[in-house]
Formats: structure tokens, C-alpha cells, sequence
């Protein structure tokens, strides 16, 4: 219960940030998306890129899980990571306030699954995360960007979806659960390992995890 309170704190403290305090609604707010939808890649700031393709590498990353763990839900966990990809956080919250803890998985992978559960679905991810992140470190405005987040709604509530996604990979029992179902301890060093280090930690968890067996039942 507390676990699940602490979310839908975060989720409605998240949403009330963004609407009552976060910097005001200007006429050129969501200006970058606008630009980003219609392809004008090269007139963007490669920081603001990066953190909107970042955005969307962290909902790849759930999906890795959510979609496993959503088949011993009573939760339709694609019409959630559906909903995130135009809400990003605030549609995950939800999910991870709703499911509930369990280790076990059973029946066949489909096509998906297969996919999600692959390592090179992880190893591409995180090659992608390299190539993003050295693309705003080499090429990006970075005191430009520090005044977009000062000044532009849609860039400061981005900013803080991207901590907030990082910070709540390991705690919801999604992680721990995923582990136990790959037959791995959820008190290992690797857990730690994942939890502790940034993006870069999730993504060498997709790397190096075992392959999800059908079939398989893990329950403590």
C-alpha cells in the first residue's frame, strides 16, 4: 500500500508541478516538438533532440519489462505503454501504482516478447544512447539549453520526466520481479548495480539478462 501511495504522490505531484509552477505557458512552449514532429532535426538544439530521443529510449526500456510482467496483470499493459508514448511518465505512473507485485510468467513468448526479451533489442538501445549522448556532449548549446529549461514549460516538465524515469526504474518491485523471472536474485549486486546507476544500468540489465523462459514459474 505505501509503495503504491508513493507513486500516485509522485504522479500527482509531477502533473501539479508542471501545471502551477513550472516556468509559464509561452506563445513558442511547444516550439521544439512542433519542429521536431515536422523533421527540422538540424534547426534544434542537439541537446533538446537527445533528451526527447532519450525520452523515448527510457519507454523502450520499460517496455522490456512492462510487457512481460503485464501477462500476469490485470492490467492491459500495451494500452499504457501505448498511452506513454504521448504522455511519457504520466501515463507509466499509473501502471506501475496499479500492477501488482508477482515473479511468475507463464505461456508461450509471442513475436513481441521474443523481440523485448532479445539482447540485441538491448544492445541496439544501448548504442543509440552512446550515439545520443555524444551528439549533445560534441555538438549541443548546453547554456542554451539551460535557459530553455528555465524559460520553457514543454523542456523543463521533459527534463524532470527523464529523472523521473530514471529514478523510478528500481523502485516499483518492476526490476525485482523482472529479475526473479530470468532466474536471477533480486538482492544480488546486480540488482544494485542496475538500480544505482543511471540509464546506463537498465540498459546493461537488457544486455546481460538470461532469456525469459515460457513456462517458467519463479514465484517466492
Amino acid at each position: 500500500m505505501g509503495r503504491k501511495l508513493l507513486l500516485w504522490l509522485i504522479w500527482l505531484s509531477f502533473i501539479v508541478y508542471v501545471l502551477v509552477f513550472a516556468p509559464p505557458l509561452q506563445s513558442d512552449t511547444f516550439q521544439p516538438i512542433q519542429t521536431l514532429l515536422a523533421g527540422q532535426i538540424p534547426t534544434i538544439n542537439p541537446v533538446i533532440v537527445s533528451l526527447f530521443s532519450l525520452i523515448g529510449i527510457w519507454l523502450l526500456i520499460y517496455s522490456c519489462l512492462v510487457f512481460a510482467d503485464g501477462r500476469v496483470q490485470n492490467l492491459p499493459a500495451w494500452a499504457f505503454m501505448l498511452a506513454s508514448v504521448g504522455t511519457g511518465v504520466i501515463a507509466l505512473i499509473p501502471y506501475l501504482a496499479l500492477r501488482e507485485p508477482n515473479q511468475s510468467f507463464s505461456g508461450e513468448k509471442d513475436a513481441w516478447l521474443k523481440l523485448l526479451d532479445a539482447k540485441p533489442t538491448g544492445i541496439i538501445l544501448l548504442f543509440s544512447t552512446l550515439v545520443l549522448l555524444i551528439y549533445a556532449l560534441v555538438f549541443g548549446d548546453w547554456s542554451a539549453f539551460v535557459q530553455e529549461f528555465l524559460t520553457n514549460r514543454f523542456i523543463h516538465g521533459m527534463s524532470l520526466a527523464f529523472c523521473l524515469l530514471c529514478l523510478l526504474f528500481p523502485y516499483p518491485t518492476l526490476l525485482s520481479d523482472d529479475m526473479a523471472r530470468h532466474g536471477l536474485t533480486s538482492d544480488s549486486q546486480l540488482f544494485w548495480l542496475v538500480a544505482l546507476i543511471p540509464l546506463f544500468g537498465p540498459l546493461a540489465y537488457l544486455c546481460l539478462r538470461p532469456p525469459l523462459l515460457s513456462f517458467r514459474s519463479t514465484n517466492s
